[in-house]
């Protein structure tokens, strides 16, 4: 069956046409979906019984509940594990900020690149995420909250650019001014660098942020940490972080995880202020996450504000990131590891 959630609205709306109905039923259906966060066709009571039935016969309606919610002690982060319709789990946060909410959601279910300090990847890719999917941990957060969602993050479990047609299928539904109409602006995608991709996404006419997880400052140093820096270079994806800049005019986020004795020295902070010179970027240092499978250790609170200060000399636009969930299992894919640490499943091999 298709999944109706992962459909946009010309697609359904010509779909419904075919079954005979007039086209905005199809849009009627699109926005009980994507603007009023239906939680069946069953809900949708201005349209008649007889094509609510033939919907529920036709079509997957992919609906999210939580199997698990932790909330921090600060009430202001909320990480939730959703169960898929075929079982496998992934994580979403939401996280409340003065400028609006905004939600982390995952575009995998695990993750194949490989990333020494994190928890996604422990496990290996089980499957990419549909749109529809991605778009219904969105909505499960806003209908559990209660609370509108100003801001996305692609940014939980997975690698977004490795789930490339489903991720812009997202985008372009997410900001449908049918649907959520959440501004391009408000919409930031990581990845860990897959270069040809990135080349392909700025040409896409999109007005999102990108966020790239540096974490190292030399080939050396990353390849340790990142295995995609096996295939791309710290030149080659410097480079296409400056063509993005050119092709879009959006300025590039470099996230940096801080590491204590592994990336955190004077000269580590002097070689990424040398390596980021002339570009039109924001650097977001993050004391790395302990995860228990991993033996990394987050810098201690001096080397970060130092590291910080070293940019800053350098005129490196930097902030620090407010740590929010660390008493939750904040770090991607930690709460859905000691969740299922006993349950096997399917396991693809890192880049």
């Amino acid at each position: 069956m298709t999944d109706s959630k992962s459909m946009t609205l010309a697609e359904l709306t010509a779909d419904i046409t075919g079954l005979g109905e007039q086209p905005f039923r199809g849009r009627q259906i699109y926005q009980w979906m994507h603007a009023r966060l239906a939680e069946g066709f069953a809900d949708m009571t201005d349209i008649s019984e007889k094509l609510r039935r033939a919907c529920e016969a036709r079509y997957q309606f992919t609906l999210l509940k939580p199997v698990k919610v932790q909330e921090s002690a600060a009430k202001d982060t909320r990480k939730f594990l959703f169960a898929l319709p075929d079982g496998l789990l992934i994580e979403s946060v939401w996280m409340k900020y003065r400028h609006g909410n905004s939600v982390c959601i995952s575009s995998q279910a695990g993750c194949r690149m490989g990333c020494a300090f994190c928890a996604s990847a422990i496990g290996g890719l089980e499957r990419s995420l549909t749109a529809g999917e991605m778009l219904e941990q969105v909505y499960a957060v806003s209908r559990h909250t209660g609370e509108r969602v100003a801001n996305v993050v692609v940014m939980g479990m997975g690698e977004p650019l490795d789930n490339y047609g489903n991720l812009l299928r997202f985008i372009r539904m997410l900001t449908d001014e049918n649907g959520l109409h959440i501004s391009q602006r408000n919409i930031t995608v990581s990845t860990c660098g897959l270069v040809p991709e990135m080349i392909r996404l700025a040409a896409e006419g999109l007005q999102i942020t990108l966020a790239v997880s540096l974490h190292a400052t030399n080939d050396e140093q990353r390849r340790r940490l990142m295995p995609v820096a096996r295939k791309y270079s710290l030149m080659e994806l410097i480079d296409a972080c400056r063509h993005y800049f050119a092709a879009t005019g959006r300025r590039i986020t470099f996230e940096y995880s801080l590491i204590q004795g592994t990336n955190d020295s004077k000269s580590d902070a002097e070689a990424l202020a040398h390596l980021l010179k002339g570009l039109n970027c924001h650097v977001n240092l993050i004391p790395v996450n302990p995860v228990r499978e991993r033996d990394f250790v987050e810098s201690d609170e001096r080397n970060v504000n130092e590291f910080k200060n070293k940019l800053e000399k350098y005129r490196i636009n930097v902030t620090i990131r407010r740590e929010m969930g660390r008493d939750i299992d904040g770090a991607c894919g930690q709460l859905r590891q000691r969740h299922q640490e006993q349950m096997p499943g399917p396991r693809e091999e890192s880049l």
